[in-house]
């Protein structure tokens, strides 16, 4: 009984992590004896949204210490437990998650600064990737050129081609980037690529989904534990029962199939709930419309709430509103025409819970592969954070009352709040601020 451990998988709240506890067994009735002052301890230092504490204690696992098939345990120990036993944690991830040590970890970028670094991007056409290139250059690029640390960000864009994505990664590596990152891409047809880079001299970090190349760095949320919290979020918001539609991303990227998974688990514990569609919107507004619109137009079947991966869910709003059916629960991630909705009808649901807000996501990518390109000492391949949620009092106190339900903006939580330096510092030997 010694290797069997609890887990209270609970949230991050305004950057405030919520402790995961893990004992033996034999700790199990101290637990529970002590868990409602816990609760309320917890409860008093953050607002009202906290308050699903009590409800996502459902959530509660029960574990075998090392069942996970591609945990890396010596790896592993070296990183925070609280860290480690959450957003690490072999219940909640994608078996195809790179998690052994790095090839990054004794090396070092020969390069001189400052350095010019090559986005090969697999897609231009939604709202997320809009937001990405806002910050890359409106912010990330200028206060770096200041410190003398880049010289340029170099974009590509191969239109979900995966062959064009090649050609571009290798063009750029050819031309003498000194590193590259990759989004949201096939998650083995660029590993031959990312090894060719890494002969030059030249690291491949991957945001928003992993890539399995030992020659990759990963950076995103988990997206298998974001999935399944949102699906329990969902079910306990309709009250465990009723038809919930899924919509996914762009299958076949390890970001989207991840957390479409955790969806599909998050759901399978309740009996009474069904999966009556998975549809995917390739992650942009006017696709998640016209997908909705198609399938609830030709469907007559009553549906209690909708599943959205974020960078979708404006559109799903507006054939959900037009259809004329009644304005369900629906899962949002960051669009502010979604928002706008919400923010005016505040009763719509209770939180919205980010995977990935563009700019942060597309910084914390870019922090990690500097980190590595100075010799801070990565030491495991993927770097993951867990989810971020916000209330609805947040959101009406940056969305206007005569907001733009059209609105082409993405929140973005700050990436103190995503992936701040003193959480960063966990994965590095020589762990240190770039600026």
């Amino acid at each position: 009984m010694n290797n069997k451990f609890l887990s209270f998988i609970i949230y991050r709240k305004s950057g405030f992590y919520v402790k995961i506890f893990s004992t033996c067994w034999n700790n199990f009735a101290y637990i529970f004896q002590n868990i409602g002052i816990i609760i309320d301890t917890y409860i008093s230092k953050e607002d009202k949204t906290m308050t699903l504490l009590k409800k996502f204690i459902a959530i509660l696992a029960v574990s075998f210490v090392g069942v996970a098939g591609n945990l890396n345990a010596d790896i592993l120990d070296e990183i925070p437990a609280d860290i480690r036993d959450f957003v690490y944690n072999p219940d909640f991830m994608d078996p195809n998650q790179p998690l052994g040590e790095s090839v990054y970890r004794n090396w070092k970028s020969d390069r001189p600064l400052p350095w010019t670094i090559g986005y090969a991007s697999s897609y231009a056409g939604n709202l997320w990737r809009k937001g990405v290139m806002e910050r890359l250059y409106g912010d990330y690029l200028p206060k770096m050129k200041a410190a003398g640390i880049l010289n340029d960000i170099v974009v590509t864009q191969s239109n979900l081609k995966d062959a064009v994505q090649i050609q571009q990664m290798r063009q750029l590596t050819d031309q003498g980037v000194d590193g590259l990152i990759v989004c949201c891409s096939n998650p083995v047809a660029l590993n031959p690529t990312i090894e060719y880079a890494y002969g030059k001299g030249v690291p491949t970090a991957s945001m928003t989904g992993y890539l399995t190349s030992e020659y990759a760095i990963s950076t995103s949320v988990n997206y298998k534990l974001t999935g399944y919290y949102i699906a329990q979020w969902l079910a306990e918001t309709i009250g465990g029962e009723g038809n919930v539609v899924i919509m996914e991303g762009i299958p076949g990227t390890s970001a989207s199939d991840s957390q479409h998974q955790g969806m599909l688990d998050g759901f399978a514990e309740y009996p009474d709930i069904t999966v009556v569609a998975e549809i995917a919107h390739m992650w942009t507004p006017q696709i998640a419309q016209a997908e909705l619109q198609k399938w609830l137009s030709a469907n007559t079947i009553e549906v209690d709430g909708f599943a959205v991966q974020s960078s979708g869910e404006s559109g799903a709003l507006n054939a959900l509103e037009s259809s004329g059916r009644p304005m369900v629960p629906m899962a949002l991630g960051g669009e502010i025409g979604a928002f706008c909705y919400w923010r005016n009808n505040p009763d719509f649901i209770d939180r919205a819970v980010y995977a990935w807000p563009p700019g942060d996501d597309a910084e914390f990518a870019m922090n990690v592969l500097l980190r590595t390109m100075y010799g801070q000492g990565l030491k495991i391949q993927s770097i993951l954070v867990p989810p971020y949620e916000e209330d609805v009092e947040t959101i009406q106190s940056f969305v206007p009352e005569d907001c733009d339900r059209n609105s082409s903006e993405f929140r973005t939580v700050g990436i103190e709040n995503w992936a701040s330096d003193e959480y960063l510092n966990n994965f590095f030997d020589r762990g240190e601020a770039l600026l």
